[in-house]
């Protein structure tokens, strides 16, 4: 269908790779919406596709608004297809939506109503009925195939198995408790407005591989004043399909490595470690966790047991103190002061001699043996428990020699 001249509302931005029947499927499905044809623009953003998938998007030409856009096959670069694809969207609203999720009629209109209010600057996550990738949900290909994907929501919505898989923690979006939203931002099903989406740069071209690339775009979106919103009847459905998870798993570690990379702070750190875990659904409240450890050990003193283990390090010998806090005594030599309070780290580094980052100490910035010692320090007693391998694999990764407190487990390394 060739356009009118008239600006598009909506631009549905679709990355794909070798799912020609898939991607066929989704928009016969866009075929289907009450948003007039004329109204809404679709770019298929081809990762190097060698299947049919140009000519699939050819075949749709007299029916909707539809571009497309080939990048050569050089690995998973999903992001990078769709800053192609966003970068030719004429409409003021982005919809970002995978190869092969369905949905109902109304699914544009229902991301426009999400942005209605044009004084508040929002991203919209979308419900997806069906996505859990850790779980065998070959049913739902059979109940779509037999009544489609209206019947299908309304038969199962409230069945948990049937639920998106982010469906407790979206409820505190909803409710203003989450601390983390952009961290449920998946572009399975999205919406940004395109002047907020381009003014934070799109997405990060260099993550490879997958996970990752839509929380940190999300993260930026965040941090640029755009407020996180859900959209539950923006639903889509999400048909099962091969997924090898370990090895998804695998990717989303490494991208969290250079999320962190250009993100030093401590829920990123969080993220990093629930990922290499092969977690992920405690990180809101692995961070309100430390979030309260942070105020309630805001007043720790740990001067004493700093200036009792200093006398313990060579003269000389370079020093990292994990659990800094914000007073450090005159008799610890110039250090590099780590701690997970930015206040209180950057007061102390401001002090004189020392050098501060703001970190919880599970992946610090500083480099493989880099220091000779390292001394960990009470201020972590209420996280110990929970993260205690993590931050003795850091500590001894950056220092030759490990300083714990009593009580902590392990001593002295």
């Amino acid at each position: 269908m060739s356009s009118d001249g008239d600006r598009p509302r909506v631009s549905v931005v679709i990355p794909t790779y070798n799912r020609c029947e898939m991607l066929r499927t989704t928009l016969e499905h866009l075929t289907r919406q009450q948003l007039p044809p004329g109204e809404f623009e679709v770019i298929v953003a081809d990762d190097g596709s060698s299947d049919a998938t140009k000519e699939v998007v050819e075949s749709f030409a007299d029916r909707l608004r539809v571009k497309y856009h080939f990048q050569e096959d050089l690995g998973f670069r999903a992001g990078a297809a769709r800053n192609a694809g966003a970068r030719s969207a004429a409409a003021p609203l982005l919809v970002f939506l995978d190869t092969g999720p369905l949905f109902g009629t109304d699914f544009l209109l229902r991301h426009l109503a999400a942005h209605a209010d044009e004084t508040e600057r929002r991203a919209v996550i979308g419900y997806a009925y069906g996505y859990k990738p850790e779980k065998d949900m070959s049913w739902i290909t059979g109940v779509v195939a037999q009544v489609g994907p209206e019947e299908t929501v309304a038969r199962h919505a409230h069945d948990p198995e049937f639920q998106d898989v982010r469906h407790p923690y979206l409820a505190d979006i909803v409710s203003g408790l989450d601390h983390l939203p952009w961290r449920l931002f998946f572009t399975i099903n999205c919406s940004v407005r395109t002047d907020d989406f381009r003014a934070v740069g799109g997405f990060d071209e260099e993550f490879h591989g997958w996970g990752a690339e839509d929380t940190e775009l999300a993260f930026r979106l965040s941090r640029h004043g755009v407020r996180f919103t859900v959209a539950e009847d923006a639903w889509v459905v999400d048909l099962p399909h091969d997924r090898e998870q370990f090895d998804l798993w695998e990717q989303l570690a490494r991208n969290m490595l250079h999320f962190l990379a250009k993100h030093r702070e401590p829920a990123i750190e969080i993220g990093l470690a629930l990922a290499i875990r092969h977690l992920f659904w405690s990180y809101e409240e692995d961070y309100r966790a430390l979030l309260a450890w942070q105020e309630q050990a805001r007043d720790t003193d740990v001067a004493a047991e700093l200036t009792a283990a200093v006398r313990r390090v060579p003269a000389g010998a370079k020093i990292a103190i994990l659990g800094s806090g914000g007073e450090i005594p005159a008799a610890v030599p110039p250090a590099i002061l780590l701690d997970f309070d930015a206040e209180l780290v950057a007061r102390a580094a401001a002090a004189g001699g020392h050098v501060g980052h703001h970190t919880m100490g599970l992946r610090t910035p500083l480099a493989d043996q880099s220091v000779d010692t390292v001394i960990v320090t009470s201020r972590f007693a209420g996280v110990w428990e929970r993260w205690q391998d993590e931050l003795l694999t850091e500590a001894r990764r950056i220092g030759r020699e490990v300083v714990v407190p009593a009580g902590f487990g392990a001593e002295h390394d």
